[in-house]
């Protein structure tokens, strides 16, 4: 795979933890920068994220979402969990990141501008959620995707993944990636939707710019009407998002196990 190029600071003077930054005009790209950790989503990178993306330039058309390393995002930190439940085992700093993920997942959606999720090696859980979140998806031919949670004795509840996968994919093929919890490769993910496109890893970088380059000429008030028009319209097939209910939801199953495992 060829080594992605260097990304600079986030301008300003602000400083990320777990995340690099660059603006090239009207394209800005957020790469997901822990790769020691497989991109694994901590409250850290959600509080990075939420400081970029609140951060809304209406001069950017395109916001590309990469990550560093081998691996776009292996999901999220699960080591984390333990702490919160050890600061508080009735899981509020669960619930409160619960809470963040909506929103990062949120902002990446209604982002006035055309996100783009560049995939590479395994997106896993939360790192899958992420990548939906964006309107175009390219991976590369090798990538893997899973969603682990029932295995691990979670809900399906991050970020508002649910109704979305729901929504591009259909509920028979989502009842069966997620009661078996089984990987599937960027082949199928294209045949679902999850990806729309796959490409051999080396070319990742020329799908993104060859759907960038028409994207930037578009008028710019037509691409954000048009942006808008396209998320209500999906939005308005998901005739019972109940993912307002995620963070209570995955706080709740924790802490229940929290306690079980205590009580033994």
């Amino acid at each position: 795979m060829t080594p992605a190029p260097p990304l600079s600071a986030l301008p300003a003077g602000r400083i990320l933890k777990t995340l690099r930054t660059d603006r090239q005009g009207p394209v800005l790209t957020i790469e997901l920068n822990l790769p020691e950790q497989g991109n694994a989503v901590t409250d850290a990178m959600l509080d990075d994220l939420l400081t970029v993306l609140g951060d809304e330039d209406p001069a950017v058309r395109v916001l590309v979402l990469r990550a560093a390393g081998p691996d776009f995002c292996l999901g999220g930190d699960r080591s984390e969990f333990a702490e919160h439940l050890a600061a508080d085992p009735a899981a509020s700093g669960i619930r409160l990141s619960g809470t963040k993920a909506r929103r990062v997942c949120d902002a990446l959606t209604a982002n006035p501008a055309v996100t783009i999720a560049r995939v590479q090696g395994k997106a896993i859980g939360a790192g899958l959620a992420l990548a939906l979140a964006c309107d175009l998806r390219v991976g590369a031919d090798d990538a893997t995707f899973r969603l682990p949670e029932l295995a691990l004795g979670l809900p399906t509840a991050w970020g508002g993944l649910l109704p979305r996968l729901i929504s591009e994919v259909g509920a028979a093929r989502v009842r069966e990636l997620i009661l078996t919890g089984r990987v599937f490769g960027a082949a199928e993910a294209a045949t679902l939707s999850v990806l729309q496109k796959t490409v051999p890893a080396r070319e990742l970088d020329a799908a993104v710019s060859a759907w960038a380059r028409p994207i930037v000429r578009r008028p710019p008030t037509a691409l954000r009407v048009t942006k808008t028009l396209l998320n209500s319209l999906s939005a308005a097939t998901r005739l019972a998002d109940a993912s307002a209910f995620d963070a209570e939801l995955m706080a709740a199953v924790v802490a229940e196990q929290f306690r079980s495992h205590d009580t033994r």
